[in-house]
């Protein structure tokens, strides 16, 4: 397999994350076919790209360096798969994260290309070995997990399977690279893959502290958003730890007791469930209802936010 290729890109799915995938890979200057079982779907898709990329080119954020209507032009619509993936230098999978479907899709697209195509799955959580062993072409498949809402936050997980090939995983890095994205390297597998596990542990430490009565929910969230967010904005934990000290090791000496003993008090996985679920949920909707229409305006609005912020963080000089 060839370690660069040039050519179409072919989204298997017409979801919001195909969608954002449709985009990202238009803004870097790559044809695209956008493959659903529906018209209705790929109609709707298109029409949603369409007023999305207007709408980020009327407020300066478009990326990449072609207008709104040359990425537009780039993208099209498809109900023949095999047609969708001709010619295809990469295949983007999306569909709903449902093991039988992702296997029938993958077994499908192992018959219908050749050597020269890597076959990436958008999962979130399942492994490579339980989507892509027994696959003619498994050298070539990867999973590229991106992060909701892709277009705004440029982190994708590659995660390999045990027999991916290393050039599969050079190139698909590179792909990233190139339509601005932030890949990195998941070395082995892991249930949860790197983002998730940093995610749940977070999401099952503050369930523990709101279910004990240690704090209130809308507390909770702004130790995040006023606190720990701030800085992992733009510095990760361990620098984050490199910085508090004098260097890594002079953190560890000064702190490792202290981080142990605080650590063997944690509690076991929480259930999610009953009154704290109830507790939690009447303190979110105080703040957004739980209806279609408040929903979507605050996640427009966290878009926004996050728009802004990866502004900010290109205009810091990197360091």
């Amino acid at each position: 397999m060839a370690t660069s290729a040039a050519g179409p890109v072919a989204i298997i799915g017409s979801g919001l994350i195909g969608q954002s995938w449709a985009m990202l890979f238009a803004s870097g200057g790559f044809k695209v076919k956008l493959y659903d079982i529906e018209q209705q779907k790929i109609t709707n898709s298109l029409e949603n790209i369409r007023k999305e990329i207007k709408l980020l080119e009327q407020s300066g954020s478009l990326k990449g360096a072609l207008s709104a209507h040359q990425q537009l032009s780039l993208i099209s619509g498809c109900r023949d798969i095999q047609e969708a993936v001709e010619g295809a230098m990469h295949i983007q999978e999306c569909v709903p994260e449902d093991l039988k479907l992702k296997k029938e899709i993958f077994a499908r697209l192992d018959g219908l290309v050749g050597d020269d195509v890597v076959l990436s799955s958008s999962t979130s959580c399942l492994l490579p070995s339980r989507l892509f062993t027994g696959l003619a072409h498994v050298q070539q498949c990867i999973v590229a997990h991106p992060v909701n809402p892709p277009y705004y936050v440029p982190l994708v997980e590659l995660v390999p399977h045990p027999e991916t090939a290393p050039a599969t995983v050079d190139r698909t890095h590179a792909l990233m690279q190139k339509i601005g994205q932030a890949p990195i390297r998941v070395q082995k597998e892991i249930e949860g893959f790197a983002l998730n596990r940093l995610q749940y542990a977070i999401i099952s430490e503050a369930w523990r502290l709101v279910q004990e009565g240690v704090v209130s929910p809308g507390d909770l969230d702004l130790v995040m958003s006023h606190g720990l967010g701030l800085r992992y904005a733009f510095l990760g934990p361990l620098e984050t730890m490199h910085l508090n000290a004098e260097g890594m090791r002079s953190y560890c000496d000064r702190y490792g007791e202290g981080m142990k003993h605080v650590l063997r008090t944690f509690g076991p996985v929480p259930e999610f469930s009953g009154a704290t679920v109830e507790r939690v949920h009447q303190a979110m909707c105080a703040k957004v209802p739980a209806d279609p229409e408040h929903l979507a305006a605050r996640r427009q609005w966290r878009d926004e936010c996050l728009r802004r912020l990866i502004k900010l963080k290109h205009q810091v000089p990197p360091q």
